[in-house]
């Protein structure tokens, strides 16, 4: 009689474990930033599909610490910013290819599709599709009659005084696109980086007069385009449109020779065991209605086509100001920083504060 007992013992067992299994397989472990997964979106999703999500809140170098360290075990699905994947992945292996015939790419923003598969490929394996993307490029107080604006302008005698950027790379990158060269370009390239560099370091010591103050914090600047102490700024979107909502000639620009733009991806963890539902978080997220939500709640806008028209009719006039589709289709996205850039860079910041 034991032996029997013992077959059931165990068939009973196996069938526990594949019960559990089962269960476990309904839960999608999502590592993330503040705001992209909102409740009232996990709330929806949940009811929709009957999966349960678990939110990890989490920034780039966090993400990659933790998938180092399970060699990319306890997540399903991942959200670090795209210069941030080909490294991560080339030294460590923490990312699987996605599935692109698993992914609804028409309800992606085309260009922005295009620009994380150039960033995350290796081989014919992508391993990153686009979520929420932001720019920095220029908050004008707009002069009447003026209809395009370029990072140069922060040299012109029209805004002598009123000016403010950041000595960081992005103000050094800004002025390289309009100054006809390309940077990114240059990347892999030490000497020619470094050539292109010293044009814009000359350029913004030239000009140096024209700053009324050097800003660092977002508050900072937007408190200096509010008051009209400065006319003029190098910032990011969202302070623009902040702005807009409460002075409509304030607003912010793409510049002519492109916004300078960021992304922070979907990517699948080398040890997610639940691919699945990755997939339908992605493509649910990506419905303009739903991506409307997470704007709401991020304060960025998705790479989800059609978004905008559900979201706040006052941000949404914001949006379509600074960007028509030829304005997204000149985004210039970054691509991953090869190592000792920084170091060429800094020196150019020193150099242009410390010059009289």
């Amino acid at each position: 009689m034991r032996k029997p007992a013992r077959k059931f013992l165990a068939a009973a067992g196996l069938l526990a474990c594949s019960m559990t299994a089962a269960v476990q397989a309904e839960e999608l472990r999502l590592l993330t930033w503040g705001g992209y997964a909102p409740q009232e979106v996990i709330d929806l999703f949940e009811k929709e599909t009957g999966i349960d999500v678990k939110v990890t809140v989490s920034n780039n170098e966090d993400m990659i610490s933790k998938l180092r360290a399970t060699r990319g075990a306890g997540f399903d699905l991942a959200q670090p910013s795209q210069d941030r994947i080909l490294g991560a992945q080339k030294n460590y292996r923490i990312y699987k290819p996605i599935d692109m015939s698993k992914i609804d790419a028409s309800r992606f923003i085309p260009s922005m599709l295009k620009a994380s598969e150039a960033s995350s490929k290796i081989g014919d394996d992508v391993y990153a599709v686009p979520h929420i993307w932001g720019t920095s490029g220029l908050i004008v107080n707009q002069t009447a009659g003026k209809q395009e604006y370029s990072f140069n302008d922060l040299c012109s005698d029209d805004y002598a005084g009123k000016v403010s950027y950041r000595l960081k790379r992005p103000t050094l990158i800004g002025f390289a696109f309009a100054m006809g060269e390309d940077p990114f370009a240059a990347y892999n390239d030490r000497k020619q980086y470094e050539a292109i560099l010293g044009k814009v370091q000359d350029k913004l010591i030239e000009c140096k007069g024209n700053v009324k103050a050097y800003w660092s914090g977002g508050d900072a600047l937007i408190n200096l385009l509010r008051s009209g102490e400065v006319t003029m700024a190098m910032g990011w979107d969202a302070g623009g449109w902040k702005l807009n909502q409460e002075n409509d000639k304030i607003n912010f620009v793409a510049p002519s020779s492109g916004a300078l733009g960021w992304i922070d991806t979907f990517v699948l963890p080398a040890k997610g065991r639940n691919d699945a539902a990755a997939y339908q978080w992605i493509n649910f997220v990506m419905r303009p209605d739903i991506a409307a939500k997470i704007t709401t709640s991020a304060g960025n806008f998705t790479a989800a086509i059609g978004a905008e028209a559900y979201v706040d009719a006052g941000l949404r006039s914001s949006y379509q100001q600074s960007f028509d589709q030829a304005a997204l289709d000149n985004i210039k996205w970054y691509p991953p920083v090869p190592a000792g850039l920084e170091t060429i860079e800094g020196k150019v910041l020193d150099r242009v504060k410390a010059a009289q």
